[in-house]
Order: structure tokens, then C-alpha cells, then sequence
């Protein structure tokens, strides 16, 4: 039985998570350290990519002539079902299956029993990989600040689709009606999906006085934004590791889109801010690559407008703040549709230090989805910004993911 293959595919699958993956939005680690915030506290480097009216707001002295992340890089990972390992527990299986004519009947229904037993215990586990990068520079001034900025947010799924054909086989070598079913070429699969979003813009914002009691700030970010698809399901009959990375199973879409935002601050001392972002606010949608014969179904990336609205207290040495998306993200194939609730907070020591706490909740209904769950999850970071030179580190943990984000950076 050409089981080796079978697992090869799976494991390619599986192993390509690092490479590939799909379109949460990009966080610096300043904003993953803090539950994923930074509408409303965002400092001018981070502006460009969480709400461009930031870039006019009001900065500490440190902070409000120039901004630079060169890069920020970060990974997220879950693995709740153990995929990885049951691959692992299926390769050393296969050794079994290599030459059958030296077994026994009895041998040979009890290899049969502990193949069904890992292929059925590997059906529809799913993992899933994130990753992501971004540039990003910025000049804030409240008359009219400037930025530019490019990142990738990626996310890949990997899942073992077994045959139902062949876990039949397998029943009958086990029942010993047919030992002869052993023989031959199995129908079941390893699939990937995965998706990216590329961007790459330029921000403008500027303070305006519109009556109210503080000046408001707006921005816009006009950008460039490309779209990828990539499906591959390997069959058994026709797997080849060259075509793992072929043209023909990933799909490109790009075009022109745009970001907004605003800001206003507010208190005796202006220590509240209240910010809230638009991004994507043209529509875009690309489909999946697919093939019927290999059991595909198509599937729809879509980039539709997030708003996202937060509010801030800010101190001398603290910054408290809230936020939610006010719309869905759908999700792309194995895996949660989102929409996060998150709060955090930042403990500054004498500007050389930073500790960060935060925590976010998807309100989201996923109540049909068998992906892995997007849940609860915590992050925790910490920064280091001696003359002006930032240093940022975050984690997140949830009871499915582990992640990670480090950036290095320049503001003065």
C-alpha cells in the first residue's frame, strides 16, 4: 500500500506553513504587546498602519519629529489537534507497509488497525500559520504630517482529507474479509489553503479646527494592495513534490485602495483620545484556484472596509486603552470569521523601558466553522528605546495559538 505518499503530501502541506498564510490585519509589536490596539494610541511610526490621523496627533517630545520601523516581523502558530505529531505517528507506520509479502495475515490486520486508527484520528485536523512584516516612516506634524509605509499579512491552513474508500479498505483487511484490499493506491489527500494580503502606501494627516473645543485630526492612506490565493490538494495517484509550487493553483488580484481616519483629543490636559480608522474602504474580493477532480471546492478572499473604533487615557508614564471592530472579517477557508474586542495598557519607565499587557475577546459567531477556533487570547511585551533607538518585543498565547512579533525601530 502507497501509504508514504500520503504522508509525504500531508506533511508538505504542513510544512508550507512557513512560507504562506493569510490577511489578519498587521500589528506592530507595540500593538500586539497590547492586545492588538493602537487606533487611539498609535505613536507616528505605527500611525501609518493602524489610523493615519495619528500622524498629526499630539506625541511626546521623544516622538513627534521622526518616526522608523526597519522591520517589524512577527509569527503566530496553532496546532490544537497535534497535526504535526500524528504525521509523524502515521510516517512510522509506513516502514510497516513496505513489504506486506513478508507478513503474516494476522500481522497485516493489525498494521491495518493502527494505520485506520491514525488516519481516522487524523480527519479534518486542521493547523494553521500566521506571519507578517512591515516598513514603515513617518514625519508627524499637526499642520501636515507624511508617512510611508509597505507590509504582507499572511495565513496558511493545512489539513488531512482521508478517503472514506479508503478507510473501508482498511476495515475489510481488518475484518479479514479481503486482505487484498492492501494493495494498491490510496485515495486520500493533503490540502493547503492559504492567502495573502500585500500593501504598500503613503499617509497624509493633518490637524483641522472645526469649533470644537480641541483641533480633530484627519488622515487618509492611499495604497496599493494585492490580493493571493494558493490551493493544492496532493493526491496519492498523481502526487509530485515539484508542482507543490506551481502557478497553477494560486490566484493574484491587485488594485488601488484606501484607509481614513480620525482623531480628538479631549481633557482638562488632553489626556483622553478617541480615535477610529476605516481601512480597505473599497471592496475587493479574489477566488481560489480549484480543480473538481481532486475534490476542491472554490473559495472567496475578501478584503472588505474594517472599522475599528478606540478610546485612550494617556500619562506621563501609562497609556490605558479600548477598542473594538465595529465589522466582521469573514474568514478563508478552515478557520474563524473574527471581529476583536481588546484592551491594553503600557507602563513607561523614564522613557528607556516600556511593559505592555493586553488581552482581546472575537465576538464573532462562528457557531458552523471547523477550523481552529479564534477565541480568547493575551500578549504581553516589553520595549526598550535607549536615544531614541526602540527595541519592542510581544507574545500571545490563547488555548489555541502561541505567537510572537519583534521590531526594531528609531523615533525622535
Amino acid at each position: 500500500m502507497k501509504v508514504s505518499r500520503l504522508a509525504l503530501a500531508v506533511a508538505l502541506c504542513a510544512s508550507s506553513t512557513a512560507a504562506l498564510a493569510a490577511p489578519q490585519s498587521f500589528n506592530t509589536a507595540r500593538s500586539l504587546g497590547m492586545g492588538g490596539t493602537g487606533v487611539a494610541i498609535a505613536h507616528p511610526a505605527t500611525a501609518n498602519m493602524a489610523n493615519p490621523a495619528m500622524l498629526a496627533s499630539k506625541h511626546h517630545d521623544w516622538s513627534n519629529d521622526f518616526g522608523l520601523i526597519i522591520p517589524s516581523v512577527s509569527a503566530r502558530y496553532a496546532d490544537e489537534e497535534e497535526v504535526i505529531d500524528q504525521i509523524e505517528d502515521i510516517q512510522d507506520s509506513i516502514d510497516s507497509y513496505n513489504d506486506l509479502s513478508g507478513m503474516s495475515p494476522t500481522m497485516a490486520q493489525a498494521e491495518a488497525r493502527n494505520l485506520y486508527d491514525q488516519l481516522d484520528a487524523l480527519k479534518g485536523d486542521t493547523m494553521r500559520a500566521d506571519a507578517a512584516a512591515g516598513l514603515s516612516l513617518a514625519i508627524p506634524g499637526e499642520r501636515l504630517a507624511v508617512g510611508v509605509f509597505t507590509n504582507a499579512s499572511l495565513r496558511v491552513t493545512a489539513r488531512g482529507n482521508i478517503s472514506d474508500a479508503d478507510m473501508n479498505r482498511l476495515q475489510d483487511a481488518i475484518d479479514g474479509t479481503d486482505l487484498s484490499s492492501l494493495d494498491g493506491d490510496l485515495e486520500s489527500s493533503g490540502h493547503a489553503l492559504a492567502s495573502a494580503v500585500i500593501e504598500a502606501g503613503v499617509s497624509l494627516g493633518r490637524s483641522f479646527d472645526l469649533g470644537l473645543e480641541n483641533p480633530v485630526q484627519l488622515g487618509v492612506s492611499p495604497k496599493y494592495v494585492q490580493l493571493r490565493t494558493y490551493q493544492y490538494t496532493q493526491l496519492i495517484d498523481d502526487f509530485d513534490e515539484d508542482d507543490f509550487d506551481d502557478g497553477d493553483y494560486e490566484s493574484t488580484k491587485s488594485g488601488f485602495n484606501l484607509d481614513l481616519g480620525a482623531a480628538y483629543a479631549f481633557g482638562e490636559e488632553q489626556q483622553w483620545n478617541a480615535g477610529v480608522a476605516v481601512k480597505n474602504l473599497i471592496p475587493m474580493e479574489l477566488d481560489s484556484e480549484f480543480s473538481t477532480a481532486k475534490g476542491e471546492e472554490e473559495h472567496t478572499l475578501e478584503l472588505n472596509p474594517m472599522v475599528t473604533a478606540g478610546i485612550a487615557h494617556t500619562g506621563e508614564y501609562h497609556v490605558v486603552t479600548a477598542e473594538a471592530e465595529l465589522t466582521e472579517r469573514k474568514a478563508f477557508g478552515h478557520g474563524d470569521a473574527t471581529q476583536w474586542v481588546a484592551v491594553g495598557a503600557e507602563f513607561d519607565a523614564f522613557r528607556f523601558a516600556q511593559l505592555r499587557l493586553g488581552a482581546r475577546q472575537n465576538i464573532a459567531s462562528n457557531d458552523d466553522n471547523s477550523g481552529i477556533e479564534e477565541d480568547t487570547q493575551f500578549t504581553a511585551g516589553v520595549g526598550l528605546s535607549p536615544f531614541g533607538a526602540r527595541l519592542d518585543i510581544a507574545g500571545l498565547v490563547s488555548d489555541a495559538d502561541v505567537g510572537g512579533s519583534i521590531e526594531l525601530g528609531v523615533a525622535f
